[in-house]
């Protein structure tokens, strides 16, 4: 039955895709049975998925992918009308499904990840999966609820405007302009790493062009394809692809062909596993007077929070109305705050902790602004929707938990989880800017 109504389905695609060659997709050869076999056995098991709807679920999004050469399921504008509608009719079953499914069937729909990495382990290959499909469809990955912006312009707007510039665009724009005046060879180049859907880096790119300069080239790496091509379009539309340069490359196991004026990390170092050989790689490819510009996460690892930091947590937590508990983002009631490591399945946060103390260890620091702790909580996309903007009582809170946050991070009895750094090959003879006396020691958890 299931091979029957599978082949049904694939003599459909054939009809209206106009597919004429089966190829290595052909449902009559015993090897990939045998696979399919399997992995219809782990549906079953994992899923309660029946053998016949597991078997056309699995051979569906097959149909979809290996009949249009060199095409994956993320390019749905290369396919047919039919085949289209297939793969987005599948994509959220596909989403649905647990963890052990999902790496062995993307494996066995797509072939292998692309670059593959050197040694990439089987947990490293379901983390990567994981990540993969977590990303390929958010086309905006900075989004933050309403109350994120009030606590930003309010707070983190002023400290960062002491330091000549006001959001994480104008930061990475100065310092590339900088880095750009002080460059020897022309065009310049830069590298963006982890870069997504390059989004920072083209509105990068447009602040850079806008200030007179045009001789330079932003390499965009990412392990993504499908974020890269909405990178490239982006760059189209906003007049700036000759600056846009898209790298598929996996930045746990760069290897720049190159070298850089300046190499920019937006949001990308805490969803780095192999950070020494990151780091290593970065400081040899930098000319003589590069700099590394980076905004990113150096708390906990998964974005937990330390115990003297949860405990003040839970004390803002217990005066919360029940109802802005709820995880938005997990879909559950934390009566409790969960403490949830975001970790656990794919490279999110997988070694935030770490970064700080290899940045000290490797280079040395031009400027250093760290900030924030308890306040993300109550601000980022798990509960921050829960807070209105309008609602004075709901602002009193958040500036209530601000306060605390401040007190506490420059008494050193909480560290900060965000920093905006610019950091140098050694030796460096120049100063660290900083914010107050919060130097990158202070700022590191012992």
């Amino acid at each position: 039955m299931a091979r029957f109504e599978a082949r049904k389905v694939g003599e459909q695609a054939f009809a209206q895709g106009g597919i004429e060659k089966i190829g290595d997709a052909q449902v009559t050869e015993r090897p990939r049975l045998r696979e399919l076999a399997r992995v219809v056995a782990r549906l079953r098991k994992h899923a309660g998925v029946d053998e016949s709807h597991g078997a056309i679920l699995v051979m569906c999004w097959h149909y979809t992918k290996h009949w249009i050469p060199d095409t994956r399921l993320n390019g749905l504008h290369a396919m047919s009308p039919f085949l289209r509608r297939s793969a987005e009719f599948f994509r959220p079953l596909y989403r649905r499904l647990p963890v052990p499914i999902k790496a062995p069937l993307r494996r066995w729909i797509l072939g292998p990840a692309e670059p593959k990495p050197s040694s990439p382990g089987s947990e490293y290959g379901q983390r990567l999966a994981v990540e993969t499909e977590a990303f390929t469809a958010q086309t905006d990955v900075h989004d933050l609820p309403a109350i994120a912006h009030y606590w930003s312009n309010r707070y983190l707007l002023p400290k960062l405007e002491a330091f000549g510039f006001s959001n994480p665009d104008g930061f990475f724009a100065r310092y590339l302009e900088l880095a750009h005046a002080g460059a020897d060879s022309r065009p310049v180049r830069f590298a963006s790493l982890g870069c997504g859907n390059c989004d920072t880096e083209v509105r990068v790119a447009g602040l850079l062009a806008g200030r007179g300069l045009r001789d330079f080239i932003i390499d965009c790496v990412d392990i993504n394809r499908a974020m890269l091509d909405r990178g490239q379009a982006l760059a189209a539309a906003a007049g700036v692809s000759e600056h846009i340069r898209p790298v598929v490359g996996d930045f746990n196991d760069w290897r720049p062909e190159t070298r850089y004026a300046a190499i920019m990390a937006n949001q990308s170092l805490h969803h780095v596993l192999k950070l020494e050989g990151l780091f290593a790689a970065i400081e040899q490819a930098l000319d003589a007077n590069g700099r590394l510009v980076t905004s990113d996460m150096i708390g906990r690892n998964g974005h937990m929070r330390w115990p003297e930091a949860l405990e003040i947590v839970q004390e803002f937590w217990a005066e919360l109305p029940p109802q802005s508990r709820y995880n938005v983002q997990l879909k559950r009631h934390e009566e409790r705050f969960g403490n949830w490591d975001c970790s656990s399945e794919g490279f999110e946060g997988i070694r935030a902790q770490d970064v700080l103390r290899l940045l000290i260890e490797r280079f040395d620091f031009e400027l250093f602004v760290a900030y924030a702790n308890l306040i993300d909580i109550f601000i980022d996309r798990s509960f921050g929707p829960h807070f209105d903007v309008n609602e004075a009582a709901d602002l009193a809170f958040i500036d209530r938990v601000h306060a605390r946050d401040e007190a506490e991070i420059l008494a050193g009895r909480i560290k900060p989880t965000h920093m905006m750094a610019v950091l140098r090959k050694r030796p460096y003879a120049g100063e660290t800017q900083t914010f107050a006396h919060l130097t990158p020691r202070f700022c590191l958890r012992p």
